[in-house]
């Protein structure tokens, strides 16, 4: 089972490239459908994971791990999630100078953009349907690239104006729970 563990995760690292929310879809399918958590759980393992500090992916493959043989579980799922990338990235650092000004590797981190928003975006989605979110709330991820990407706002600002956004609906929600 260990070992099954290991394997299921280090798959997940080795091909998922562009990061944690990349990785979410096929985190989920693997664990779901191994029926080593529901469908439900999954997605408050999602929002757990995502609140604490470190890469969600690996904090996720923590949970799993744990939940299935606990400590040794937890260690050999995080190993897995994260060895892959680990060397993947080391065999980066030792010859991407070399390769650096090629233009076929330029043209395949080009090519592996699209991919990886695509990527992003099946989460986001996935996540949005099963939490029945409206559709108008996909609209602010969407705003928020496109305020980065094409009116060149800091994401810092962004991060911020959400900050108050949130603790003014937050008050706003809170009032009116006070009133009924």
């Amino acid at each position: 089972m260990m070992f099954t563990l290991f394997l299921s995760f280090a798959k997940i690292g080795l091909f998922t490239i562009g990061g944690g929310y990349a990785m979410l879809p096929l985190i989920e399918r693997e664990v779901v459908r191994r029926g080593w958590i529901t469908q439900e759980e999954f997605i408050d393992l999602f929002s757990v994971a995502q609140s604490l500090p470190g890469v969600f992916a690996v904090n996720i493959s923590i949970f799993v791990g744990y939940k299935i043989r606990k400590l040794p579980g937890a260690m050999v799922c995080a190993l897995g999630t994260i060895l892959p990338s680990f060397l993947i990235i080391l065999l980066i650092a030792l010859f991407f100078t070399r390769v650096a000004d090629n233009e076929i590797v330029e043209r395949v981190f080009k090519g592996i953009r699209p991919a990886v928003v695509a990527l992003i975006a099946v989460p986001v989605i996935t996540t949005a349907r099963t939490l029945r979110l409206k559709g108008w709330i996909l609209l602010i991820p969407l705003i928020t690239a496109l305020l980065i990407w094409l009116a060149g706002f800091s994401p810092v600002w962004i991060i911020l104006a959400a900050i108050l956004g949130g603790l003014g609906y937050t008050f706003l929600i809170g009032e009116k729970i006070k009133k009924h």
